[in-house]
């Protein structure tokens, strides 16, 4: 009799049953090596005394799948505290460009600016020194003073460029009319009646005006550039100071640690698993996007106007060009203007006994101070310095556009941190290895309503990252105010003039590095005269006489800036009245 049983006539139940219990008998996933994830987890130098050497049953795991694994409990909660910390990490590597670039930006433009203010006031003072002598040297206080208000302005202080320089050009008219009047006594009150008039006979003719717009403008230009690129050092700092949610945490210890407890530690997580729970964690930041943009490109457009219109270091050496020409100006008309005042003001009183020669009577070999034409304008060796400073921040501006919605991008981009995509379907897909199957979500918080991977309460926005949003718009709201040359911190009091800035449409080819007719127009028409805020009458101190004795009328030493003289206005008043000192 033939024994042998044919397959054919084994009901198939009973197959089935063999194959189940030879498949259930085998010792193969309990008994698998953990040598790789010993290994793994001793480099990252952990003790791997609570390492199984073979895997166990994963019942006891709370964040990796409780399949058989090489993580006790203990590994457990400490990879995903190492999760975490590669997590920081990969922020603060990917964010370093931005916080790199802004410090030393910063610090560079700030350098730069305080070294072109410096060299403008000892480029004058050398300037006055030699023509003018000891004219200019007895009353250096009141050019001091406008560089010192200057500094002060672009260091953030509370100071307006349009009073400083409406206090400095008043002090001007005074001392150079007494010049060119040697043989009259002027009081206080008659003084302050030639102030008021000056604004009618303009006797200075354009070149206050040329110079508000000039140094406002530049000066706004200079100050917005240099605290943006420091508010965005600040924001950088404060946004990529995070901490991981604990459900942020979860979903970071799946897709980087749960293959180490698996057994498979090279096996890297797939690329849209890293994208939704970086996304998921990275969602709050996503959201500054908008504003951080808007504030980028603010920056860029100011740093154009800077080597463009605003040129901060021509309009630090145009100071002492316009107000000697200023002067100039005043020598040229000192009769008509002195009869318009004396109609205005009346006959003043004759100075005591001394030379009443007219100024315009010839008297000596007197040095007129220097103007240069266009095309020989001073320059210093920081000129070309300029032009570097903005090229290198334009080129480091320009990626910097998008940083928080591609960040997500651009950590999963990483080999180190998540599978290429091309390697869909030989990563690690959140429970085992293949290809993962969920969409990626959208950017922001909104969009993470049905993110698979991180439960994110999207009804509760970060409170940090909705203050950070406040700072970049008004951030970027005062850097696209400077571009029109008007300083927010003074528009309300000087109505939108932008702290003599304003005059947005006004362009003189001596302030354009071109300096000729193809120099860039500017698209708004020039404002009315009747929108240019009045002359603010000052107060005066009257105690003690006005004039400075060594001067035969000089002025008492008064807490006020505006009683000294400016060295400018020396200039050109020794320039006047150069015969009567010899």
């Amino acid at each position: 009799m033939d024994f042998r049983v044919s397959f054919l006539n084994v009901p198939l139940f009973v197959l089935s049953t063999l194959a189940a219990l030879s498949w259930t008998s085998r010792p193969v996933s309990a008994g698998k090596s953990c040598s790789d994830t010993r290994q793994v987890y001793a480099e990252k130098g952990y003790s791997t005394n609570t390492a199984p050497l073979t895997q166990i049953s994963g019942e006891h795991l709370r964040l990796c799948p409780q399949d058989y694994t090489c993580c006790s409990s203990q590994m457990e909660e400490t990879l995903s505290l190492q999760s975490e910390r590669d997590y920081l990490k990969a922020i603060e590597d990917t964010s370093q460009f931005l916080s790199t670039t802004f410090t030393q930006r910063h610090r560079k433009f700030d350098e730069f600016f305080k070294e072109i203010i410096d060299l403008s006031e000892k480029s004058m003072n050398q300037m006055f020194t030699t023509t003018y002598g000891r004219l200019f040297t007895q009353n250096v206080r009141v050019f001091q003073e406008l560089f010192s208000e200057l500094r002060k302005y672009y260091s953030g202080g509370s100071v307006s460029l349009s009073e400083v320089l409406s206090d400095f050009w008043s002090s001007l008219v005074e001392l150079v009319f007494s010049l060119v009047n040697p043989q009259y006594q002027f009081n206080d009150d008659y003084l302050e009646c030639v102030t008021k008039h000056a604004e009618q006979l303009q006797p200075f003719g354009d070149m206050p005006r040329k110079l508000r717009v000039q140094v406002s403008r530049a000066f706004i230009a200079a100050r917005a550039l240099s605290q943006g690129l420091a508010t965005g050092r600040d924001i950088v700092n404060k946004a990529t100071k995070l901490s991981a949610g604990s459900e942020c945490a979860r979903a970071l210890m799946r897709q980087w640690y749960c293959p180490l407890c698996r057994g498979v530690p090279t096996l890297r997580p797939c690329h849209s698993l890293c994208l939704n729970v970086m996304k998921g964690c990275l969602a709050n930041q996503a959201d500054l996007d908008t504003e951080w943009n808007n504030f980028v490109d603010a920056l860029y457009q100011v740093s154009e106007k800077l080597e463009g219109p605003f040129n901060m270091e021509l309009a630090a050496e145009s100071i002492s060009v316009k107000v000697s020409e200023a002067i100039m100006h005043m020598q040229e008309n000192s009769v008509s203007i002195s009869t318009k005042v004396f109609q205005g003001c009346g006959s003043p009183r004759p100075a005591p006994a001394r030379s009443k020669r007219s100024p315009k009577e010839p008297g000596g070999n007197r040095k007129p101070f220097r103007t240069y034409s266009p095309e020989e304008k001073p320059t210093t060796a920081a000129g070309t310095n300029l032009d570097r400073l903005v090229t290198e921040l334009k080129e480091r501006l320009r990626p910097m556009r998008g940083f928080w919605v591609s960040l997500p991008h651009t950590i999963c981009n990483d080999e180190k941190m998540a599978a290429d995509v091309s390697n869909d379907d030989r990563c690690w897909n959140g429970q085992t290895r293949g290809r993962y199957l969920p969409e990626v979500t959208g950017d922001g918080l909104v969009s993470q309503i049905n993110n698979p991977e991180v439960e994110v309460d999207i009804a509760r926005p970060d409170v940090r990252t909705r203050q950070l949003i406040g700072e970049l718009r008004v951030a970027a709201n005062k850097l696209r105010h400077a571009q029109a040359g008007q300083d927010t911190d003074f528009m309300d009091s000087e109505e939108g003039s932008g702290s003599g800035g304003g005059d947005r449409g006004e362009r003189y080819n001596d302030d354009w590095p071109g300096y000729g007719p193809n120099s860039p127009p500017y698209n708004q028409p020039p404002r009315s005269p009747s929108s240019i805020p009045a002359k603010k009458t000052r107060v005066r101190e009257r105690n003690g006489s006005k004039w400075n004795k060594n001067n035969g009328h000089g002025r008492a030493k008064s807490e006020s800036c505006r009683l000294t003289f400016s060295p400018l206005f020396l200039l050109s008043l020794m320039v006047a009245v150069s015969p009567f000192w010899r």
